[in-house]
C-alpha cells in the first residue's frame, strides 16, 4: 500500500514538473463550469491507533464550479471493508455537499466541504449479519494544486459520520447502538470540462 501511494506521488510529481502547463490556469475564469474526478485513499474508523494497509477507499465525484470559491459537488464513495474478527462492516454510500474555496497562489487553492452522506453498510457484528440504509454528515477540508486549466491534483481529508444501530439485527444484542467516524484521507484529481 505504501509503494502504490509513493507511486501515486511519484506520478503526481512527474506532472507538476512537466511542460502540461500548455494552457495557464487562471482561478477568476477557470473554476467556474462542470468537472469529474476520483480519489483513493486510507480509511480509518474510530478505534484505530493508525491508518491501516488494508483499509483502502475510492471515491468518484461530479461537481459544478460556479467560480472560483463556490461549488455543488454530489460523489460515490466506497470505504470499502473495515473493523475486526467480531464486529465488522462494509459501507458504500452517496454524498451532496457544497466546496468553499480560497485561491492562495496562481495555481494552489485550499478549500473546506460539507454536506449530506446517504450510505449502505452490510455488517457482522458477532456473527450475526445485516445491513442498514441510512444518512449521515461529512466535513473536509483539502489543498488544490492547478497544473492547467483543465486538470487539478488535489489532497484531501473528510470525516464522515455514520451511526449504526443494530439493535433489530438479534434479541440477544442488547443496546448495540454505535456510532462510527470514518476518516479518509486521499490524493486525487479533477478534469473540468
Amino acid at each position: 500500500m505504501k509503494k502504490s501511494l509513493l507511486l501515486g506521488a511519484l506520478i503526481t510529481a512527474g506532472f507538476l514538473n512537466s511542460n502540461v502547463q500548455a494552457q495557464e490556469y487562471n482561478a477568476e475564469n477557470d473554476a467556474k463550469g462542470l468537472y469529474i474526478g476520483a480519489g483513493y485513499g486510507y480509511l480509518r474508523a474510530d478505534g484505530d491507533d493508525n491508518f491501516d494497509d488494508n483499509k483502502e477507499a475510492y471515491q468518484a465525484f461530479l461537481g459544478y464550479g460556479a467560480n472560483q470559491y463556490f461549488a455543488i459537488e454530489g460523489g460515490f464513495i466506497d470505504f470499502g471493508h473495515y473493523g475486526n474478527e467480531l464486529a465488522n462492516a462494509d459501507t458504500k454510500g452517496l454524498t451532496l455537499g457544497i466546496k468553499l474555496g480560497m485561491p492562495v497562489s496562481d495555481n494552489v487553492s485550499v478549500y473546506v466541504r460539507g454536506g449530506q452522506l446517504w450510505y449502505e453498510t452490510d455488517y457482522s457484528v458477532l456473527g450475526v449479519r445485516d445491513d442498514i440504509d441510512d444518512e449521515g454528515l461529512f466535513a473536509g477540508l483539502g489543498v488544490s494544486y492547478h497544473i492547467n486549466k483543465d486538470l487539478t491534483v488535489k489532497l484531501d481529508y473528510t470525516v464522515y459520520d455514520n451511526d449504526l444501530n443494530v439493535d433489530s439485527a438479534t434479541d440477544d444484542i442488547d443496546n448495540a447502538d454505535f456510532s462510527t467516524d470514518l476518516k479518509h484521507a486521499s490524493l486525487g484529481f479533477e478534469f473540468k470540462f
